[in-house]
């Protein structure tokens, strides 16, 4: 599995972090999605799903293996 973000569309709702907190950060400064692990374990799939569907923006791919 491995992730990317883009930060141009993020809208800082937070939601990939409610869902995947492991897995997402927010900047403290603006707020926008903040990616600490691009190649996560498979432990962490449902929950980087969920993020991917919580996202309003849409700005968080996810490709698995």
């Amino acid at each position: 599995m491995r992730i990317q973000v883009n930060q141009d569309v993020c809208v800082g709702a937070g939601q990939c972090v409610i869902a995947a907190r492991t897995v997402f950060d927010q900047d403290e400064h603006d707020g926008l999605v903040v990616l600490l692990h691009a190649e996560p374990p498979h432990t962490e799939l449902e929950s980087v799903r969920e993020a991917v569907h919580r996202c309003p923006a849409g700005a968080i791919e996810l490709f698995e293996d």
